[in-house]
């Protein structure tokens, strides 16, 4: 929804008297192509502004994308105003404009116009020519990042990224906070400590928290620089010491808050003596680098005492650098004291290892050190977590905090995806292997790893360092022995991992490659990267969907691959997340600034193509989002497993790269997972108090009737009722067409039915009576129907559909329904009577022609509107939009009621000086142009070549 979204807010907020009328609400057919709708759209109880279905918040500004084709309008800049209402109510208005006016003159004679900005602008150099090649060949799935000691190699590594990189449109900034029981309150205050740490996108804030000395939280709450709530995070029940969660759609004035410090976050508990422990949200440039940590906790009852220390190893070196943030370790009788001594000391069990004095301030507590030259003991206790930091006052009345040290901890998740394009000789092979890890604070790493789609038997499943040279793999941990080759699977756990590989695997510097017999040094490759939480429910406990060229119909032979974690919730709303790996640049050539690929979701029935949907569209390696508005027919697919995900991009069209999809769920009729009880009401009459307490319970003609469930109302037979979270619907029942001679009307039935004659040598033989005398039970409408009868299914909360027929076999007691066939129509105008037919019929001659009304209703399939434009079957224009105008390097036409948009195509260029003139719509080559502009200034040579 987001594509028609965004070009209706567009004309609304331009031009929208019309849209006022309340025409817009009638249109049937979207004004652009369908693209998944993404949650949460807005943000209850917050001003903003709503715009092409994402919130804004208020003093908001930004470009307005209305999709493909058309992409951004980065000479449209709309902003969210702050207006009053009639009570004050602070509301969200939105104002665009067109800003190309307001472009500066530029000062060369051959300005540029780069790929992503309205104002044309002087080339600089060989820097800025490069910035645009760059940009008008396309993102890439990574990034390279060659060091000095790789400028010359000559395998493929493009795999490696280091901490450094940032994917495009991943952009983040990461905060913690120590959280402490509360010492300035007469209140006693807890022994609790918690560690948290945040990572801020544009639009949202996610958050993993870790505790120790305290029960379970029951909410986290982040409070403004006023000390008012300003978002409230229930956490969900379990026995985890882990809290993920997100905020998400924040206002820009907290993420102000946020960037300048002055937020603070609480943790409440709800069982026992009630607790709280809080603590301030601050930057830290430790966090980057941070691959060990420890939650330092006091053994004083209720001393509000505690502190964090990050911790990571140098890159080259066994030195241990560390940072303290320390809270409540030092008294308000010391606050007077310009410096306070402290002891820091590393321990294994009771033996001190390490000692070091140093002196803090009392409002500054941080400190930073580091421990050189750790010893092999050292590093193994450190990699065991068996190693101890202490800290403790020198005082007459010493206080101290201690925890220990363990890999750092996070709601992120470990995995890889390896491809052939990521092989260090790139290939294409249209295979995939998909990993994902877990490590424990003792240093056991557990892994799972499945291979699809490879060439030849695998010959080795190893962790590995990355090589300087191709002839000197660094092979860390061989995974081959737990390999199983009929399953194509290997699962286990490393249990003597070293200090310094955890030090490199939180890094992002192991890969996982597979040798096969026809590419011994390897045929797949895949960097092992942490997965950034997203808030999402998507099941990353369990083993993804592997994402492979083979699984294509037909197979594509790529160098990419890639996994998805999917999942369906209580409301039938589809979660996803996907990986993808080794497509690179040279097989992409076309892909443009504005799309890198799709993710659809669809059924693995080859000739239809009626539940397939497009889930997103992405640019980097990942894409993820929540899918609600899904058909019944493609819930049930995933609940069978016939269902698929795949990525297309412009290469494969098609499909670059598919997975199958099992998704057991209980949506079969779209409800919210009780059909299962709805379905036996009949047989378990349930407590009427306990559906009165049910807050979706519904009260008909004086009962109470379940959520889901369907029934007969007492006010007509022929009438069919479904609750629907406390909202009744009755349908009248549709009887079917009969085209039988002689019918019947049952006294018990609301539908007639056909009366077969029987032939005198059939009447000779006793008719046997059959299994299922009794008829067939439907589950659409829980009814008992009679055999050889036929009817319209009941599927809530939709109604009866007409376009389908249901016939109880009698023979054998199975239902069987299909889709009913419309006849062909020789009428050019064929019209649907009542919204409820199924198929449309020719209009009598007498009949008066389509007002715009009926032909905004799509009533004729020969139609199409776009904007306040009706246009014929074939007709094809160029659109305008509001601030822009025409759109000449857009075509859109009519294709049978349908709208469809196409952005020109434009050849893949070769050149390394590229330039956009004024009016075209297509890129060029700065040579050709000039050559161009040379012929024009000598015609008469240019005519002297016609003949």
């Amino acid at each position: 929804m987001q594509t028609r979204g965004a070009l209706t807010s567009l004309m609304c907020v331009m031009s929208c008297a019309w849209l006022h009328s309340g025409l817009a609400s009638r249109l049937k057919s979207p004004i652009l192509p369908i693209q998944s709708e993404r949650e949460p759209l807005t943000s209850k109880g917050m001003s903003g502004c709503s715009f092409g279905g994402r919130f804004y918040s208020l003093e908001d500004t930004w470009h307005p994308d209305l999709g493909e084709p058309f992409g951004v309008m980065h000479c449209v800049k709309c902003y969210c105003e702050t207006q009053r209402g009639r009570k004050g109510k602070v509301l969200g208005k939105v104002s665009c404009k067109n800003i190309k006016q307001d472009c500066p003159e530029p000062s060369c004679d051959d300005p540029v116009l780069l790929p992503g900005q309205c104002c044309k602008t002087c080339p600089k150099g060989d820097v800025d020519r490069k910035q645009v090649e760059a940009m008008f060949d396309g993102f890439e799935y990574f990034q390279e990042k060659e060091k000095e000691d790789d400028l010359h190699k000559t395998y493929n590594d493009r795999s490696y990224l280091s901490s450094e990189d940032i994917s495009p449109g991943e952009s983040r900034t990461d905060f913690v906070a120590v959280l402490t029981g509360v010492t300035d309150s007469w209140l006693p205050s807890s022994s609790g400590v918690a560690r948290a740490r945040f990572s801020l996108t544009r639009t949202s804030l996610t958050f993993s928290i870790t505790y120790q000395r305290i029960g379970r939280p029951s909410r986290v709450v982040f409070l403004d620089s006023d000390g008012n709530t300003a978002f409230e995070y229930k956490t969900p029940k379990g026995d985890s010491d882990m809290i993920c969660g997100v905020w998400k759609n924040l206002p820009q004035s907290h993420v102000r808050q946020i960037q300048a410090e002055q937020l603070r976050v609480t943790m409440t508990t709800a069982t026992g003596r009630r607790e709280v422990i809080e603590g301030k949200i601050i930057k830290h440039r430790a966090l980057f680098a941070e691959t060990f940590s420890s939650t330092l906790t006091s053994e004083e009852e209720h001393s509000g005492m505690g502190g964090i220390a990050m911790l990571t190893l140098s890159d080259t070196e066994n030195n241990l650098h560390f940072v303290l943030i320390l809270q409540g370790l030092i008294q308000h009788r010391e606050r007077d004291s310009p410096l306070v001594p402290i002891q820091v000391r590393l321990q294994y069990r009771q033996h001190v290892l390490r000692e070091i004095h140093a002196n803090v301030t009392a409002y500054d507590t941080d400190f930073a050190e580091v421990l050189t030259d750790l010893n092999s003991r050292e590093l193994f206790w450190l990699s065991r977590g068996q190693l101890v930091i202490t800290v403790e006052t020198e005082s007459q009345e010493p206080r101290h905090i201690s925890g220990f040290i363990t890999g750092r901890k996070s709601c992120d998740t470990i995995q890889s995806v390896m491809s052939s394009g990521d092989a260090l000789t790139a290939g294409k092979t249209g295979g995939v292997g998909s990993a994902f890890f877990h490590l424990h604070d003792n240093g056991t790493l557990d892994y799972q790893v499945q291979l699809v789609g490879v060439s030849s038997e695998v010959m080795g499943l190893t962790i590995e360092l990355k090589p300087r040279r191709r002839s000197k793999r660094s092979v860390l941990y061989d995974l081959t022995p737990e390999f199983d080759r009929p399953s194509g699977r290997a699962a286990g756990s490393w249990s003597r991992v070293e200090a310094r590989h955890i030090h490199m695997l939180l890094q992002n510097e192991l890969f996982i490659n597979v040798a096969t017999a026809h590419s011994q040094e390897g045929e797949l490759r895949g960097q092992i990267k942490a997965l950034f939480y997203s808030g999402l429910e998507a099941p990353r406990h369990e083993i993804p969907v592997p994402l492979a060229g083979q699984f294509v119909a037909p197979p594509v032979l790529t160098s990419a691959g890639g996994h998805a974690w999917v999942s369906v919730d209580e409301r039938c709303h589809l979660h996803y997340e996907i990986v993808v790996a080794g497509l690179s640049k040279a097989d992409d050539l076309t892909v443009n600034a504005h799309l890198h690929g799709l993710a659809e979701i669809g059924e693995l029935d080859e000739h239809s193509t009626n539940h397939k949907r497009l889930l997103t569209g992405f640019y980097g390696s990942q894409a993820q989002g929540v899918l609600k508005d899904i058909s019944v027919e493609l819930l049930r697919h995933l609940d069978r497993g016939t269902a698929f995900i795949q990525v297309s991009t412009k290469v494969n069209t098609r499909g670059e790269i598919r997975g199958r999809v099992h998704v057991p769920n209980n949506c079969e009729f779209g409800t919210r997972g009780e059909v299962e009880l709805a379905e036996f009401d009949d047989l378990f009459v349930r407590d009427p108090e306990e559906l009165k307490k049910d807050p979706h319970t519904c009260f008909f003609e004086s009962q109470h009737h379940a959520h889901g469930s369907l029934w007969t109302p007492n006010y007509n037979r022929c009438f069919t009722c479904s609750c629907q979270k406390r909202t009744v619907i009755c349908d009248p029942v549709i009887c079917p067409v009969l085209t039988c001679s002689r019918t019947i009307q049952p006294d018990d039935k609301c539908c007639p039915m056909c009366v077969e004659r029987k032939n005198p040598k059939d009447m000779k033989t006793p008719e046997r009576l059959d299994e299922h005398p009794e008829g067939c039970y439907f589950e659409g409408d829980q009814k008992m129907h009679a055999p050889g009868s036929t009817w319209h299914p009941f599927v809530p909360p939709f109604g009866y559909i007409k376009c389908a027929l249901c016939t109880c076999k009698g023979a054998t007691g199975e239902v069987h329904c299909e889709k009913v066939t419309c006849p062909a129509l020789t009428c050019s105008r064929p019209v649907r009577r009542s919204p409820s037919d199924c198929c449309k019929e020719c209009p009598e001659e007498d009949n008066p022609p389509l007002e715009h009304a009926d032909m905004m209703q799509a009533d004729g399939t020969s139609h199409c509107k776009f904007g306040k434009n009706f246009y014929q079957n074939s007709d094809n224009w160029h659109p305008r939009v509001p601030l822009m105008g025409e759109m000449k390097c857009i075509t859109c036409w009519c294709d049978h009621g349908v709208t469809k948009c196409q952005r020109k195509q434009c050849p893949v260029l070769t050149c390394s000086n590229i330039t956009r003139r004024e009016g075209m719509c297509c890129p060029e080559c700065q040579d050709s142009k000039e050559e161009e502009e040379e012929l024009m200034k000598v015609p008469e040579k240019k005519n002297s070549w016609r003949h």
